[in-house]
């Protein structure tokens, strides 16, 4: 085979590898945001509402806060099956292109190099490990105009993203932004 073309091979798969490495080290990253919606329901009506849907998905009250009427719940999240077993998948065939290429440029460590495919559920292991944690919800929730009765309750939420997205979607709120 080319130098030429042995060695760009290698530099390709290297690069493809850091990108490899850096994608499983962001599966475990905190995706917290805050966002504003707006509801039209009272604010009566609308407390009881998310508290059944945060018990539902559960999460429990932990903390109450009556003069900024805000509420910070927690759950623990649970780690995705499917996710730890992708993340393995992608990281053995990432290791085994690397591998081949290694044992192209030195044949005679083939085995060694191909020996490290059994690195790859460490992977899964290290995902595993990281999702697995207590997430906390914080709301805050304000009618727009105390005097007006049928003004928009406004409703401050910092949560992650996709717990963000569910409860617009089950709730029916819309973003203020």
């Amino acid at each position: 085979m080319d130098t030429a073309t042995l060695a760009s091979t290698l530099l390709l798969t290297f690069l493809l590898s850091v990108g490899l490495f850096f994608f499983i080290r962001a599966s475990t990253k905190d995706r917290t945001k805050t966002t504003q919606l707006v509801c039209e329901q009272d604010e009566a009506t609308l407390m009881p509402q998310l508290k059944e849907y945060f018990q539902t998905r559960s999460y429990r009250v932990a903390a109450v806060d009556p003069k900024q009427n805000q509420v910070t719940f927690e759950g623990t999240v649970r780690p995705s099956w499917f996710l730890a077993v992708f993340l393995t998948v992608l990281a053995a065939i990432g290791l085994v292109c690397l591998s081949l290429v290694l044992s192209l440029v030195f044949p005679n460590l083939s085995t060694v190099f191909l020996g490290m495919v059994l690195i790859s559920p460490l992977s899964g292991v290290f995902y595993w490990r990281k999702a697995a944690k207590l997430e906390k919800v914080s709301l805050k929730v304000e009618t727009a105009d105390e005097s007006d009765q049928h003004s928009p309750t406004q409703i401050t939420l910092t949560a992650h993203r996709d717990e963000i997205i569910e409860l617009q979607r089950t709730l029916g709120l819309k973003s203020s932004q």
